[in-house]
C-alpha cells in the first residue's frame, strides 16, 4: 500500500546509500508511477513483470513501453513465484528478457531452484538450464542485466 511504500522510500532517503551501488525498488505495476514521483534520482524503479511483445490482446499484462512511459527503467523477470505459481517456463522468461532489453529496459533476471529441486540435489542442473536459456536472449546486453 502507499503507506508502506512511503515508509520504505523515506528510510532509503535517509541513507546513506553508496554512490557506487544502483538501488532499485521492485514495485507492483499499479504503484510504478506513484513511486517514481516520490523517489530521488539516485533510486531507480523496477516493474515486477512485463510481457514479451509490445502490444496486443494480453489483458492484465504490461509492456516494457508502458513501464518506460511511467519513468521506470528496470523490470524483474523469471521470479520464482512467476515460474512456480504461474507456470512460466525458461523459454517464456527468455522471450520476456529479450523484448525488455530490446525495448531499452534493464533486467533483473531471476534464476533458482524450488525447495523440492534443492532437496533432490538438482540445484546446479536447474540454475544451469535457466541461465542457458537466457544467454541468447541477453546477447551482448549483459551490462544491462543482473542475475538474481
Amino acid at each position: 500500500d502507499k503507506k508502506t511504500l512511503n515508509d520504505i522510500i523515506e528510510n532509503l532517503k535517509k541513507g546513506p546509500l553508496d554512490a557506487n551501488v544502483e538501488v532499485v525498488l521492485g514495485v507492483p505495476a499499479i504503484y510504478l508511477e506513484y513511486v517514481k514521483n516520490l523517489v530521488p534520482d539516485n533510486l531507480q524503479i523496477a516493474a515486477q513483470n512485463c510481457w514479451k511483445v509490445p502490444s496486443g490482446a494480453f489483458t492484465g499484462e504490461i509492456s516494457p513501453a508502458m513501464i518506460k512511459d511511467v519513468g521506470a527503467s528496470w523490470v524483474i523477470l523469471g521470479h520464482s513465484e512467476r515460474r512456480t505459481i504461474f507456470g512460466e517456463k525458461d523459454d517464456l522468461v527468455a522471450d520476456k528478457v529479450k523484448h525488455a532489453l530490446e525495448s531499452g529496459l534493464k533486467v533483473i533476471a531471476c534464476i533458482g531452484e524450488t525447495l523440492e529441486e534443492r532437496e533432490a540435489g538438482k540445484t546446479e542442473e536447474v540454475v544451469f538450464r535457466q541461465t542457458k536459456a537466457l544467454i541468447p536472449a541477453i546477447g551482448n546486453h549483459w551490462h544491462k542485466v543482473v542475475l538474481a
